[in-house]
């Protein structure tokens, strides 16, 4: 998540001062102090305007959410303005000259599915939006209703304004005549629509400041639940009770977000971007498999609820004493200061009458092995699938054999039982994933396929990344994380505890 929204902000950032320059007359017409510069000893071209842009969207967010959330919601107007203009006008002016971009002589498709493909991952980071909304919950007054709710119709009026501006771009000019810096506005300057190329700009600017604004936002938010957690410190996990934002972790984010784009490439960025938000999706497809047919029995809580495990367990035992009588006492370690609700007889399974029903041991072991070989199965269909280098025989084995795996892990997974306690764990109510085991399994086999799409640097770039975050948990996060101290429950008593714990506070 951190590589996905700090280097998304610096990519998006990178991609504003050619726009600017626009409305200054020409690609070389900002002042000095903003315009790129390049410098040969480094063989790079570092970008002041885009820092500056980060720092100003940096200054608003430590400001407050309120205020933060207004200027956000100005620029999201004018950019939804100006898509809808170039929709309109350019669908007017793709009528009117006969929708050039597709009168190709290669033909409308001229790099297939694979190149369609390799496209979309690299421009993937366009989505990372979403799930800003998510990472915002605890600002949110009715978050099980509001947060499920504002992803899907963001997501739905977005992915509405990105295809058919695409549409339309794309009939207007041939993809090789685009000008990858400013690619819609000056598609209209080359119809001799010029006015029209100013308020396209204006929206273009507009929409990346609300792309840059969208990427910083969680950020903080997340280096401040990584703190709480005790895998970063605790300068993290400080938030001003004025503006009651973490503005330490809004500044931290802000400068790491400026100088990378002040430094580095937007073609770089984009595809390291992309990997991180494409794992991101994988992992979490995976995770609702995993909580929806093996939901762990135990969960870790902090050891600052031990007086509400403590008044669980009690209540707990006495009820169990009434129900079993003197014969089923309950078994306690004298003087234990952290009594484990695992320890505690639940209300078992009842066994099924029909022969066909496994039990619930060997369910939860079928159902594990089949999300592991589900996901090879998709990683080497993908693999095979993507790589024209392949001999035809080993590609269709390849593409065969993991196409058995991940269709089989569907069927299998449909088949059995998910698992009874995926209701209770953690926090219950709410939005619940539709469509299982379908949804997700498609959208690993999707992920995996534009993962494996990305070029070899763009994968060296994010192992370096990773080896970075391997080193801060290893000296760092796994002797100050919360879960040193941690007191394991039953996952059905989880949400019993922490309704007990706010009952305690109050």
């Amino acid at each position: 998540m951190i590589l996905e929204c700090t280097i998304g902000a610096a990519a998006v950032a990178r991609g504003i001062s050619p726009n600017l320059a626009l409305l200054f007359g020409g690609e070389n017409s900002l002042p000095f102090f903003l315009a790129r510069q390049y410098i040969p000893r480094l063989d790079i071209v570092v970008d002041p305007c885009s820092s500056i842009l980060v720092f100003i969207a940096t200054g608003l967010f430590c400001m407050g959410i309120k205020e933060s959330t207004l200027a956000q919601a100005i620029v999201t107007a004018a950019n939804v303005c100006a898509m809808i203009f170039v929709i309109v006008a350019g669908g007017y002016l793709g009528f009117k000259t006969g929708w050039t971009g597709y009168k190709l002589p290669t033909g409308y498709f001229p790099f297939g599915v694979d190149g369609m493909l390799a496209g979309s991952a690299t421009v993937f980071f366009a989505y990372i939006g979403f799930d800003t909304v998510a990472n915002t919950a605890e600002e949110v007054k009715n978050p099980q209703r509001d947060v499920p709710l504002g992803i899907a119709t963001s997501l739905a009026i977005c992915c509405g304004l990105y295809l058919l501006v695409s549409v339309v771009i794309v009939g207007l000019v041939p993809y090789y005549a685009m000008d990858p810096d400013t690619p819609i506005s000056s598609a209209f300057a080359s119809h001799g629509m010029q006015w029209a190329a100013y308020i396209i700009t204006i929206g273009a600017v507009t929409a990346l400041c609300s792309t840059l604004m969208g990427s910083i936002l969680p950020q903080p938010r997340i280096l401040m639940a990584m703190a709480r957690d005790g895998l970063l410190p605790s300068f993290f996990s400080d938030v001003n009770k004025r503006a009651q934002v973490p503005i330490k972790s809004t500044l931290a984010t802000g400068i790491v977000a400026a100088t990378l784009s002040f430094f580095m490439d937007s073609s770089q960025l984009a595809g390291v971007v992309s990997v991180g938000t494409l794992l991101a999706f994988t992992m979490v497809a995976i995770s609702v498999l995993v909580l929806r047919y093996v939901p762990p029995d135990v969960v870790p809580l902090p050891s600052s609820l031990q007086e509400s495990i403590d008044s669980v367990t009690l209540r707990y035992s006495r009820d169990n004493q009434v129900i079993f009588g003197e014969n089923s006492e309950m078994s306690t370690s004298g003087g234990s200061s952290q009594p484990l609700l695992v320890d505690c007889p639940v209300v078992e399974k009842q066994e099924a009458q029909a022969s066909c029903t496994l039990n619930e041991q060997n369910r939860r072991k079928i159902a594990g092995w089949t999300i592991m070989l589900t996901c090879v199965g998709a990683f080497i269909l993908t693999f095979a699938a993507s790589n024209l280098w392949l001999p035809s025989l080993h590609k269709f084995t390849l593409c065969g054999a993991g196409g058995i795996l991940l269709l089989s892990g569907l069927i299998v997974l449909t088949s059995i039982d998910q698992d009874d306690a995926r209701h209770n764990f953690g926090h219950t109510g709410g939005f619940i994933c539709p469509f299982v085991p379908l949804l997700p399994i498609a959208s690993i086999l999707i992920n995996v396929y534009l993962l494996i799409n990305l070029g070899a640097g763009t994968w060296a770039r994010v192992s370096v990344w990773h080896i970075i975050g391997v080193l801060i948990y290893a000296f760092y996060g796994r002797t100050h994380s919360s879960l040193v101290d941690a007191v394991y429950v039953s996952a059905v008593h989880a949400d019993e505890i922490y309704r007990s714990s706010r009952d305690f506070s109050a």
